[in-house]
Order: C-alpha cells, then sequence, then structure tokens
C-alpha cells in the first residue's frame, strides 16, 4: 500500500513537471537569440556552456536575449572562477538616452568572495543593492564555491525572487521595471591577474506560461519592499500597518495641536518634509504625533537629512508633558549631522550623535550612514528593552525602568520630567528642529 501511494505521488510529480511549458533560452550549440552589450568580453560556446572570459581595459560586458520577458521563472546552472564578480541581469534594459545605452536593471549577484552574496538582487547602474545577504545571512552558505550551482529566479508582477542550490536567497518587492532583457555578465577587472577567468552558464530555460500556477507559493526570505509608503503582501500577512501613506497627514497632528500642522510641513512626492527655519525646537511647524499610542512594536523610517541638519525620531511620548517651549518629551533616535551640527560635541562621550538615545546611551561612532540618500532607522521595543538600528545594523540596546536607566536620567537633561522614559505605552513622534528632513516609508508592527 505504502509503496503504491509514493508511485502515485511520483507519477503526479512527473504529470505537473510535464505540464510545465519550458523554453530553453540558450540551444547549447551557438548564441543564436543572445547579443553582446556595453563591453567587449569574451563568450564562446564550450561542452554546452556560454563561457565569458574576463578582460582588461573594458567595462561591464552582458550577453543580452534578444527578446524581452516581463512574469517569467528562470533556472539556469552556473559556476565561476574564485575572485571574479559576475551576474545575470532580468527585466534589464539597455537605451540610447540612459548613460549612452548602459544596460541597467535588476541584477542576480553571483559572488564568489568571502561575502558570499550570492543570489542577491543588485540594481546595476541605477539603485544599488536593494538586496544584500546582509538581509537574510542563512542563505550565504548556498552557493558551492567551484562547483556548478542550479539558480531559479521567479518575477512574478512585482516580486522577484531568487534561489540557490534549492536555498532561498533574495525576496524583492518592486515595480520599477515590469520587463525587460536577460543577460549574463562579465564584471569588469581591474587586476591584470583577474584576466582570463571565466564564468559558465547551461541548462538556461525559462518559463512564461501559467507562471503565477507554477511560483513557489511560500520563500522564508525575509521581503524587502521598494516601492514608497506601501505594504508588500508578505508585510501585511506580518501585521505591519502604514503610518504614512505617503499622501496625505492622516494619523497625525501637531504634538501641541489638536490637527496637523498648518505651516512647517509638506507632503511631496511620496515624502513628508520638515521645512527649514531657524534651527531651533519646534518653533516653526513644531512636532507631529501619531494620533494614537503604541506599547510593543517594531518602528521602521527612512529619513534623509540636509547638511548639518538636525532632528529626531521619538517614542513613548506624552505630548501633555511639554506645553511650553521646545520639543515634546519621550525618548528619541537622534537624527544628526554628526560632521557639521554643534550638537554633536554636546551631552557626554557622543550620547547626541546619530542614532543614539539622545542624551543618554551614545550609538558607536562608526556606523553606516550616507547623508546623500535615504538611511533607515529602526526601533524594537519589547516591554522594557528596546534597540535602535541604522540601515541594518544595530547601534544600541537598553533595558528601562530599572535603577540603571534611572540614574542616566537623573545625569540627563530629561531629570525634571517624572517617569521619564518608563511609560508602558505612548505617541510616536516626528521632531521639526528647525532644518530640512525628509521621511518616508513610515511603518509599525505591533508586537
Amino acid at each position: 500500500m505504502k509503496k503504491n501511494v509514493i508511485m502515485l505521488l511520483c507519477l503526479l510529480c512527473a504529470a505537473v513537471g510535464s505540464a510545465q511549458n519550458w523554453q530553453p533560452l540558450f540551444n547549447g550549440k551557438n548564441l543564436n537569440g543572445w547579443k553582446r552589450l556595453n563591453g567587449n568580453a569574451e563568450y564562446k560556446v564550450e561542452d554546452g556552456a556560454i563561457v565569458g572570459v574576463s578582460k582588461m581595459n573594458t567595462p561591464n560586458t552582458f550577453l543580452a536575449t534578444k527578446n524581452n520577458y516581463g512574469d517569467f521563472i528562470l533556472e539556469f546552472d552556473f559556476k565561476v572562477d574564485d575572485g571574479l564578480n559576475s551576474g545575470v541581469q532580468l527585466r534589464s534594459e539597455s537605451k540610447k538616452d540612459y548613460d549612452k545605452g548602459r544596460v541597467h536593471g535588476y541584477q542576480f549577484e553571483i559572488d564568489p568572495s568571502q561575502r558570499a552574496w550570492s543570489g542577491g538582487i543588485y540594481d546595476e547602474a541605477r539603485r544599488g543593492w536593494l538586496y544584500p545577504l546582509t538581509k537574510n545571512p542563512a542563505a550565504k552558505t548556498a552557493f558551492r564555491n567551484g562547483q556548478w550551482n542550479k539558480a531559479r529566479i521567479e518575477a512574478v508582477g512585482n516580486s522577484i525572487r531568487t534561489w540557490i542550490n534549492g536555498v532561498p536567497c533574495a525576496n524583492v518587492w518592486d515595480n520599477m521595471t515590469p520587463e525587460g532583457f536577460i543577460a549574463l555578465q562579465v564584471h569588469a577587472i581591474g587586476d591584470p591577474s583577474q584576466e582570463g577567468k571565466t564564468v559558465a552558464w547551461r541548462d538556461i530555460r525559462i518559463l512564461t506560461d501559467d507562471v503565477e500556477k507554477y511560483a513557489t507559493p511560500v520563500t522564508s526570505a525575509p521581503v524587502v519592499n521598494c516601492i514608497d509608503n506601501t505594504l508588500a503582501p508578505e508585510e501585511v500577512a506580518e501585521g505591519w500597518a502604514l503610518l504614512f501613506n505617503g499622501k496625505d497627514s492622516a494619523g497625525w497632528r501637531g504634538a501641541k495641536l489638536d490637527a496637523f500642522p498648518e505651516k512647517g510641513w509638506v507632503i511631496e512626492d511620496g515624502i513628508l518634509k520638515v521645512m527649514p527655519a531657524d534651527g531651533g525646537e519646534s518653533t516653526n511647524g513644531g512636532d507631529i504625533v501619531t494620533d494614537r499610542t503604541y506599547k510593543d512594536f517594531i518602528l521602521s523610517v527612512d529619513f534623509k537629512i540636509t547638511e548639518g541638519a538636525n532632528s529626531g525620531i521619538k517614542y513613548f511620548v506624552d505630548p501633555t508633558l511639554n506645553k511650553g517651549e521646545g520639543s515634546a518629551i519621550g525618548c528619541e533616535f537622534q537624527i544628526l549631522d554628526d560632521l557639521r551640527h554643534p550638537d554633536a560635541k554636546l551631552g557626554v562621550k557622543g550620547n547626541r550623535k546619530l542614532g543614539s538615545l539622545y542624551d543618554l546611551i551614545p550609538a558607536p561612532e562608526k556606523k553606516p550612514f550616507d547623508i546623500n540618500n535615504f538611511n533607515t532607522a529602526v526601533v524594537i521595543v519589547k516591554g522594557n528593552h528596546v534597540e535602535h538600528w541604522l540601515n541594518g545594523e544595530k547601534l544600541i540596546e537598553y533595558d528601562r525602568d530599572n535603577q540603571l536607566f534611572n540614574a542616566l536620567v537623573a545625569y540627563s537633561k530629561y531629570r525634571d520630567w517624572p517617569n521619564f522614559g518608563n511609560r508602558k505605552e505612548g505617541n510616536i513622534l516626528l521632531q521639526d528642529h528647525g532644518d530640512e528632513v525628509w521621511f518616508k516609508n513610515v511603518k509599525i508592527k505591533e508586537l
């Protein structure tokens, strides 16, 4: 009986597999259906595989399909020499009006280095890394150096997901390019000792019919949502909620007002902006707070600052504590240009610098931050335990409502505020400190 059940299951799996209308992208003999773009690295066919050969004094070279593809499942085997970076482009483009025809778009990373980001998603010649494997460290061991590896890419609507050797690697939600060509990359090299190294691909096949039917139902790879002010389906399922919808001030009011400030804040192109004023605390539009309070949560906020700017993200805020001048009172994830704002030199041991628990606990001096782009601040609260994260790196963690925390408060600017930082719940606040700062993708998950 057991043997019959197993046989039946095998037959069913075979039937499903045969129903999938896979199409070869490479005939195993020549490069018909492909064209070379941008660089002059060599591509040749050897033993039923496409082999790319690195070459000095040439930019990144791409062997691209002549056809474009939108929704698809792509599978292929690949092998790369140690030390040679490579990748496979998908939904990519080459246009005369974009950087003189430079290939740009999503790239499945092939990375044999110690960094081990194979299977991650890079946005070639456009936005850079969308999904480094710091987002999914468990996948870093999927790639086998010096051996043939099996890759799978599922591009369905806004979802782009990758696997190596059956291990889920990347999971991106994005809508920038709905279709484009597929291309095999030979990366530019700057070291003559790297010349002549190879990367090879074989058994390249694509499925474009009934893609949703054959797509993998779920993946353990955490999703990265690249569409501003939205929630990916996985985020909705996990309980995330938007605090800013990218269109209006719904859910927010002035910290000392019953409505949203009439000046000092602007919503443009999906961005919530604090407008520049005199650099003072709440002297223009004033702080804004959420309509409701939060207890245990993960808060994620993308922010971008102008040079010399000061602002902050506060939590456990009690808007009734300070009705006078200055900011509303609560624990603060400091936002600051450490290099140019004088506040960075005040406080104790740098506890007023970027990412610090303002005036209480300093963040590390070295931290991942780019003043020219958006950065992601994350605050995690579980009971009395709190963590500050910046761009995927944990900066500080602390426990509140204990003797040590209360001692820190006693020697801070918050000493005169009763029970500071020990509230069970409070509002979320975005600070007006008189400098231009941008916010987007403000979302929260209650725990």
